[in-house]
């Protein structure tokens, strides 16, 4: 997807703005105009900024407690009425202690409902190991026809948010609560199952296929390995299934050589997804920058970023190592 560089804000910082409130506030102004749209929590409405919409839309925004597997239901019952539900919880509940019902409830009987995850990966941060999930999107993508979205700041939250009200099957949205970096101006335009494509020369040695929080620690690798002398490509895989398969083939064809990049364990995310498509179309050397096969921990998000290998030095290491194997 070609990126007007006008919209790749990207300098490290920021947003003033909490991510949250990306989810809130567009679901607010979907939820005035559009009358199927409803919101289901699972006693976290405080922390993701919804309880607006439960005093907004008393008949339509509900707190279904800490019963996750029950909102699933209820929302799967929702959807076979004609309604357009939106249930959310932190990203552990909303993958594991859910799936069966999803599965089963939802998927199975052809059902959309939209699954919201918050704080995936390291982003639990202080929640820790209990509440740290590095499997949740490859849960999803396993799911027959799902649709899987990995967003990296405030503008394609809100662009995903509204996105999945179109879609009829189950969508699953892991997304950061707070304090991300500013990558897109708001005025971006996405395309569900299109990749981004951040930076592009002629003389690309390797590509970065990333998304979440990752992005911008790609970027920060792009910016190193230019003043190296080597020249990558970087481009935000934000939606993980369907998978971009064309522009994913057509990099790696022209340059050679591939790195995921997620925020999230290495088995069955980002990084399988792709290495499924090129071993069936264009098979060449792919490196995995992510978690490797451990459970998660407490501690601040930082240290765990460190402590998991999820920094532009790991990025570099991995494109390197890539380069040796052409």
């Amino acid at each position: 997807m070609e990126l007007k560089q006008e919209f790749l804000v990207a300098k490290h910082e920021k947003d003033s703005r909490a991510c949250r409130d990306a989810l809130v506030n567009t679901l607010n102004e979907m939820m005035e105009t559009d009358k199927d749209i409803c919101y289901v929590d699972c006693d976290l409405m405080g922390c993701v900024n919804t309880k607006q919409l439960a005093k907004k839309y008393p008949e339509r925004a509900f707190q279904a407690g800490i019963a996750e597997a029950n909102a699933a239901g209820v929302c799967a019952g929702l959807a076979a009425t004609g309604k357009k539900p939106y249930v959310h919880s932190f990203g552990i509940f909303a993958s594991r202690r859910i799936y069966d019902q999803v599965y089963m409830s939802a998927a199975y009987a052809g059902l959309g409902i939209r699954v919201l995850g918050s704080d995936p990966g390291v982003s639990a941060a202080f929640n820790g190991g209990t509440h740290m999930p590095f499997e949740d999107g490859g849960m999803y993508c396993s799911i027959p026809e799902a649709v899987v979205f990995d967003p990296c700041d405030y503008a394609q939250l809100a662009f995903v948010t509204r996105a999945m009200a179109d879609i009829d099957t189950v969508s699953y949205c892991r997304f950061v609560r707070k304090d991300v970096m500013k990558i897109y101006d708001d005025a971006m335009i996405f395309e569900v199952g299109k990749g981004i494509v951040l930076h592009e020369n002629t003389d690309d040695v390797a590509t970065i296929i990333t998304s979440g929080i990752m992005v911008d620690e790609s970027l920060k690798t792009y910016e190193a390995l230019q003043a190296e002398g080597i020249s990558v490509r970087v481009i935000d895989l934000f939606t993980w299934k369907p998978l971009d398969d064309d522009l994913v083939i057509k990099s790696a064809q022209e340059t050679g050589a591939v790195i995921t990049v997620e925020n999230h364990s290495v088995i069955n995310g980002l990084g399988s997804a792709v290495a499924n498509c090129l071993a069936q179309n264009s098979p060449v050397p792919q490196e995995f920058v992510g978690v490797t096969d451990r459970f998660g921990q407490v501690g601040k998000q930082d240290f765990l970023m460190d402590e998991y290998g999820l920094r532009a030095e790991n990025i570099i290491q991995a494109v390197k190592k890539a380069l040796a194997r052409k």
